[in-house]
């Protein structure tokens, strides 16, 4: 059942217009991992979930988010490399159970990535107007900030999405490269702010190291760091995008669980040091900004050292919003080629092999998010989107193992029951330690999705 899935929609996708080049390697797999990863959650909600959550345990948030990551990681190792084609969740979820929960995860995807992209620019604004006020350069407040931020319009964040959109518009290899580049600067750069960090932390702010809860569940003690783990698995998004560009890989089967595995762990250790030598720098109650790494610098008292730091913030931001828009342009690829959206979607350029209507769709409705939402409202939805896909990963996994066990795997998840179920569990477990209102907005999210399937999907899909 599983095989006939896949095949059915490699055949409505085939022909002249629809296939994506196959041009990623290993290391481009482990740079695109790298470079979603490293973005936004050490940059940025680092600050947030130290400051409202979990205090100087913020590092055990990190821990816990990465534990619950490497589950899920192992199952789309199995499925990417069993699967090679593009759509992540959507793809593995239209294999195992169909046309219709394949569109509801696919819907949750396209509000995963999007949002993921609008919350990295928002980042990126508040890093580059840092920078830029250490030259005397400020803009008016109307066009730096959302208007829950007390602005009209984030013009920067805005700015950047297109601008980005406009390079993956070009060429896949061509952006793979730009990527690679940056991400080896951000790594290094990253490494100096742990490596200079440690010769001026104050372990006095280390204690206690998780603060006593203040009365409500989420604000500090250990309900504190479940929800901070729930706020910054935000910061794990990005390592999906690896399966997601499975189908552009050269050689799938086995460059797709090193991308996934390789990048997941790099990125984990890298998390859990900035966290630690974030909260000895700065009481972790003044970390609340959009900029809490360059704050931590300030503190240090090293204005030239603070400089490198905030530009290493803006290149990290950069490759975490370049590969969200690139893995959000080919979920919408993958919906359209199964008939569920348009077919311009699905149509990609004769030269460059990039489905650049998809890209500029995405990109003109992320750059409205990121110019009008509020970063921390932007955070929580793409935690909650984020964690509803990857139980259905799990789930997935389990599925096709019982539906379909003869199929070849050329990587399987070692113990898959207690992996995958795990996986699951942890998981729903940080959504339950989510806000309310981030639930409602997920529902509001997908009764839009349901009704476009229904006006459109359910009409048009080439699935049965």
């Amino acid at each position: 059942m599983a095989e006939s899935a896949v095949t059915t929609g490699e055949r409505a996708g085939a022909g002249a217009g629809r296939d994506l080049a196959r041009s990623l390697t290993a290391p481009g797999l482990v740079a695109i991992g790298l470079g979603a990863t490293i973005g936004a959650g050490i940059f940025v909600l680092t600050g947030t979930a130290a400051a409202q959550y979990a205090g100087p345990a913020l590092s055990l948030s990190f821990v816990i988010g990465g534990i619950a990551c490497g589950l899920v990681g192992l199952c789309y190792a199995e499925l990417a490399a069993m699967i090679p084609e593009p759509g992540s969740t959507y793809t593995y979820t239209r294999a195992s159970l169909g046309r219709f929960p394949a569109w509801i995860i696919g819907w949750d995807l396209v509000l995963e990535f999007a949002v993921a992209a609008a919350t990295v620019a928002v980042g990126w604004s508040g890093y580059a107007q840092s920078l830029a006020a250490e030259f005397g350069l400020h803009l008016p407040r109307a066009l730096a900030g959302a208007p829950g931020d007390g602005g009209l319009v984030n013009l920067p964040a805005a700015g950047i999405v297109l601008l980005l959109s406009a390079l993956l518009m070009r060429a896949t290899e061509e952006a793979s490269l730009v990527n690679g580049l940056l991400v080896a600067c951000k790594v290094a750069i990253i490494l100096a702010f742990v490596g200079v960090g440690v010769a001026h932390l104050r372990p006095d702010l280390w204690h206690p190291f998780v603060p006593e809860n203040a009365g409500t569940f989420g604000a500090y003690g250990w309900s504190g760091v479940f929800r901070g783990a729930a706020v910054v698995f935000f910061a794990f998004v990005g390592f999906e995008t690896v399966a997601t560009a499975a189908g552009e890989c050269r050689a799938p089967q086995r460059d797709a669980p090193v991308g996934l595995i390789g990048s997941l762990l790099i990125t984990t250790i890298l998390y859990v040091a900035v966290a630690a030598v974030l909260t000895g720098l700065v009481p972790y109650r003044d970390l609340d900004v959009a900029d809490p790494v360059a704050k931590a610098v300030d503190v240090i008292g090293l204005p030239g050292f603070s400089t490198i730091i905030k530009a290493g913030a803006l290149i990290g931001l950069t490759t975490s919003a370049l590969t969200a828009l690139y893995g959000q342009s080919r979920i919408f690829f993958a919906i359209a080629r199964d008939g569920l959206l348009p077919g311009i979607f699905c149509r990609v350029h004769p030269v460059t092999r990039v489905p650049v209507a998809s890209q500029l769709v995405i990109g003109l409705f992320t750059a409205a998010v990121a110019g009008l939402v509020p970063i921390d409202v932007l955070g929580e939805i793409v935690s909650i989107g984020t964690l509803l896909a990857f139980c259905l990963v799990c789930a997935t996994v389990l599925i096709l193992r019982r539906t379909d066990p003869d199929r070849a795997r050329p990587f399987r998840v070692p113990a898959v029951t207690l992996t995958a179920g795990f996986g699951i569990l942890s998981c729903l477990a940080l959504m339950a330690s989510l806000p309310a209102d981030t639930w409602i907005r997920l529902a509001v999210w997908l009764a839009i999705g349901l009704a476009i399937y229904a006006g459109y999907g359910r009409r048009h899909g080439r699935l049965s």
